[in-house]
């Protein structure tokens, strides 16, 4: 695993689902950990119970990616815990999956926000706390973005704006060392993905027989990923989009 020994961490969304196994993985590589959450205090509570009694830093802090107030209490408070920032992780996410007709204004709005804004505005709160040694900024975005799913119009659309944004940011904050880069997870087995309806049963398996390697991702296979981009390994790497999907489209 990549070293990140002596480096701080923001990972917004941190709860559970990918973004918990992200930052479990940061830690386990030497990082101090933020763990961000909007809602789910005792999911973010758990997440840092379980890294410090690895002998981890670990810190849960409230705020909504959409709120520019919020981000910038994120980054005071990481400040103030650990004394500076290297690696920001726009994880926080949401989806619906539903057909065009049933297109609602607010559902738009909803995921635009926090998916395209929210990751905006926490990257905007960051900066100021990079070092001049720059840092890492790593976006979650999807393979919907470039493949064909029918449904997703929205979430589509999210997702191919983060891959736009990754790539503008990475031009514009290279100056400051500072890379952005993206991962693309397929289908990955979270409390998301089974409260939607896509794990178990026949939806299950017609998904599986379309991912060469067999199986539905778990958020620790995304994380691995993650904890390479944040390290000195990816150090010539900017504005890229890995695939984490098992072969999936």
């Amino acid at each position: 695993m990549s070293d990140l020994t002596g480096k701080v961490a923001v990972i917004t969304g941190a709860s559970k689902g990918i973004g918990a196994g992200i930052a479990k993985s940061l830690a386990l590589a030497g990082a101090a950990v933020v763990v961000n959450y909007a809602s789910d205090k005792s999911g973010a509570d758990a997440v840092v119970a379980e890294i410090t009694g690895k002998g981890g830093k670990a810190l849960a802090v409230q705020g909504s990616v959409a709120k520019a107030a919020e981000m910038a209490a994120l980054f005071a408070a990481t400040k103030k815990e650990f004394g500076k920032l290297d690696v920001l992780v726009n994880n926080a996410g949401v989806f619906a999956f539903s057909p065009l007709e049933n297109f609602e204004e607010a559902e738009f709005h909803r995921e635009f926000d926090i998916n395209v804004l929210g990751m905006i505005l926490a990257t905007k709160e960051a900066l100021p706390y990079f070092s001049e040694a720059g840092g890492s900024v790593i976006n979650l975005t999807s393979i919907v973005s470039l493949g064909r799913m029918a449904n997703s119009v929205i979430y589509a659309a999210t997702k191919a704006a983060i891959d736009s944004v990754t790539r503008t940011l990475a031009v514009e904050l290279a100056p400051r060392k500072i890379r952005v880069n993206a991962v693309a997870p397929g289908i990955t087995a979270t409390e998301g993905t089974a409260s939607a309806g896509f794990l178990g049963g026949e939806m299950e398996k017609q998904m599986v027989a379309g991912i060469p390697m067999g199986r539905i991702g778990v958020p620790e296979d995304i994380a691995k990923v993650v904890v390479f981009l944040a390290s000195e390994d990816a150090s010539w790497m900017t504005g890229d989009r890995l695939t984490a999907s098992g072969g999936q489209f």
